[in-house]
């Protein structure tokens, strides 16, 4: 299969909603078809989430251009992610920010997704396996936090792991349907944006769902 055209169609593709060329060149640059597994990667290009093991998902490319578009990063940010997953998410974040601390509460999911982004030779990821407070306090504050699963309400310890004027994008609302929400905070005060409707693996943690 030609990959490389399989990439190209799918940036195409994106591009008619996502405006942000920096978060188009990034996954343009990124070869999806390693964060996948191998009876998936004929699929890797489809604008569809797929399944990677231990009832995950990788995302769907348009999902995750939007919700990066959404952080509004300029490079010099350190970012918090909140669900490793495959990895594919976690190397976008690495092209477009100076740092990013991710957090993965599985640990052999965590170990392929580190496998893939050391093939690709990131130097500014720092991953973790999630412990019951959500996120990673020793990294905070950060710049940007993007949560990769669906919470049951804004979680308290994340928010206080977000800097002033940093953006949070979370999926929030019941385990099976939620609302993407965009939350800034500004002068010690949070706005919320309503981005629309999604669907996410259920967040797992305290001040989250209970596994």
């Amino acid at each position: 299969m030609d990959f490389e055209a399989a990439r190209a169609r799918l940036i195409k593709e994106l591009s008619t909603e996502i405006k942000d060329r920096r978060v188009l060149d990034a996954m343009s640059r990124l070869p999806r078809e390693l964060f996948v597994p191998p009876e998936s990667r004929r699929l890797a290009y489809e604008d569809r989430p797929l399944p990677i093991g231990w009832e995950q998902t990788i995302s769907q490319p348009f999902i995750i251009a939007f919700m990066t578009e959404a952080l509004e990063l300029t490079g010099s940010e350190k970012v918090l992610e909140v669900g490793t997953g495959s990895g594919y998410q976690t190397a976008i974040l690495a092209e477009l920010s100076q740092k990013v601390i991710t957090v993965e509460r599985l640990p052999a999911l965590a170990e392929k997704a580190k496998k893939a982004l050391d093939r690709l030779g990131y130097k500014n990821i720092e991953m973790h396996i999630a412990r019951a407070t959500l996120g990673w306090e020793g990294g905070a504050p950060y710049d940007a936090i993007l949560v990769t699963a669906g919470a049951p309400n804004v979680p308290d310890d994340l928010l206080s792991q977000l800097a002033a004027g940093g953006r949070m994008v979370i999926p929030v609302g019941p385990r099976y349907i939620q609302e993407l929400l965009k939350i800034t905070k500004r002068r010690g005060r949070t706005t919320v944006q309503n981005l629309g409707g999604c669907h996410f693996v259920s967040l797992i943690g305290r001040d989250a769902w209970e596994e």
